[in-house]
């Protein structure tokens, strides 16, 4: 990402944080990142865009996080409790930044799907290191897993829309993990 990009998604960033979703306006991320609306437009095709674009690069932080912490179970399906509890709440950490992208996810513009399976990708290798099984991931791993993840955005969907509380995705995605790696 060159320097101009990366000015326009830390700006994206600030606006989500402190406004959510509706303050990341396209003209405002052009005039807080000191760029060009054309700019913005080269760069990214929508807000949506830049919000993914936003998470990809948290993404990275999470990978940092998760690679070097020994998440605390004495099973696999433990070990991916603790990794759904802990993603939980760091999401949740930056409420207004977690249900800006969260809404970009669920817009169903088919022109971000590639970014957004870059992040379950990303997040299927974080459960699968969590599971610490010593074996690559099997065709069996790999389904357990995105379901998984598809359980916790589903309950992250239904937090942003105040459906459910933080406690609650927690204890959701917790028996959902439980049952699901128990049959592994």
């Amino acid at each position: 990402m060159d320097e101009r990009s990366k000015r326009i998604v830390n700006t994206a960033i600030a606006l989500a944080e402190s406004g959510g979703y509706d303050a990341v306006r396209l003209r405002d991320v052009a005039t807080h990142a000191n760029v060009a609306l054309g700019t913005v437009y080269k760069r990214f095709k929508s807000k949506e865009d830049i919000l993914l674009a936003a998470l990809e690069r948290e993404a990275s932080a999470f990978t940092e996080v998760f690679t070097t912490t020994k998440l605390p179970g004495d099973s696999p399906a433990e070990r991916v409790v603790s990794f759904f509890a802990m993603a939980t709440r760091m999401m949740c950490m930056r409420a207004k930044f977690a249900r800006a992208v969260l809404k970009a996810m669920a817009s169903g513009d088919p022109e971000l799907t590639q970014k957004i399976n870059k992040f379950r990708a990303i997040i299927s290798s974080l459960v699968h290191h969590a599971m610490d099984v010593g074996q690559e991931m099997t065709d069996s791993d790999r389904q357990l897993i995105e379901l998984c993840q598809s359980i916790w955005f589903a309950a992250m969907v239904g937090w942003m829309g105040g459906l459910h509380d933080e406690e609650s995705v927690i204890e959701q995605i917790g028996f959902a993990a439980r049952r699901l790696f128990s049959q592994r």
